[in-house]
């Protein structure tokens, strides 16, 4: 958090609790949103919650998987969610092979998919009209989603990245922003396939952004690199971004995820990470999901 102090805004907007999940549900990940319903991922109990005045299980991912990041698909009416085993994660044992997994509002799986071989850590997923991407956590990778919905297609391959994590594309659909834990953010070509990293507009590289977003022009990502995290809003330029934190600093405990419904951005401001090596700590207080309304010019008010 030291390297964003600089990029506070000068009027914090404060986010409201709109739910709260069921501190049974010890480590929440993932969150999607139609707009109608809040669907969240319980990572430890493999659960996906489809969330309205009260939530239920929609889906429970098979073992040896958990459901991490999800996304709404407006258009083929689908949640995706991206589950993986990935390694050096207390309380999940460590597997070879994730997979994107497509839900039907109703719950049942219809789609899973991962690429032909090699190891695969799916980690974040995003989902427009224009493109589904999902990225790997452990070796840098993006795949985009085959338009017959069916296979994946690397837009960044395996080694180039470190920890690739959330996706968005720009407005024209030609673009995508890689955000990359490690590395930092960057561009993707999806026309060329070149990779570029952009520095905020002091130099540095912005690493740490987890989840990621778009409302017109500006994207929203979660920053978790250090406690407590921030909401950062993010504006690409040609050669740097132009960053700065529209909620301040300590509002978000221990964020992870955020998703935009066309009116609001949500996210899941205290998952349950920070407790995650405590395997028999209980939580007293469920997960707190948190809104930041945005106008129509994409500013929160």
């Amino acid at each position: 958090m030291i390297g964003l102090l600089a990029f506070g805004a000068a009027a914090a907007v404060q986010p409201q609790t709109v739910l709260t999940i069921d501190p049974k549900h010890r480590l929440v990940e993932g969150i999607a949103s139609d707009g109608t319903t809040i669907w969240v991922s319980s990572i430890l109990d493999r659960q996906v919650l489809a969330c309205r005045k009260t939530c239920r299980t929609l889906v429970t991912v098979q073992t040896p998987l958990h459901p991490f990041a999800i996304a709404w698909d407006a258009q083929r009416k689908r949640l995706w969610v991206v589950a993986d085993c990935p390694p050096g994660v207390a309380a999940i044992k460590r597997c070879e092979r994730g997979a994107l997994i497509g839900v039907s509002t109703g719950g049942r799986i219809v789609t899973r998919i991962a690429p032909p071989s090699g190891s695969f850590h799916p980690g974040d997923v995003s989902a427009s009209s224009a493109g589904v991407f999902v990225s790997d956590s452990q070796n840098g990778a993006v795949y985009e989603l085959a338009k017959s919905g069916y296979s994946l297609t690397p837009v960044i391959a395996p080694g180039i990245g470190k920890s690739a994590q959330g996706t968005a594309l720009d407005p024209a659909g030609q673009k995508l922003i890689v955000a990359d834990y490690s590395q930092g953010v960057g561009v993707v070509d999806l026309a060329t396939g070149d990779r570029t990293l952009l520095p905020r507009q002091d130099g540095k590289p912005l690493r740490g952004i987890d989840g990621l977003v778009r409302c017109g022009p500006v994207y929203y990502g979660i920053y978790n690199g250090a406690t407590p995290g921030a909401l950062v809003a993010i504006r690409p330029g040609e050669t740097a971004l132009t960053v700065d934190l529209p909620l301040g600093q300590g509002s978000l405990p221990d964020p992870t995820q955020i998703a935009y419904d066309g009116k609001r951005l949500l996210i899941v401001a205290d998952s349950g990470w920070a407790t995650i090596d405590k395997p028999d700590f209980r939580r007293s207080a469920g997960a707190p999901i948190v809104a930041v309304p945005l106008s129509e010019d994409c500013k929160p008010t």
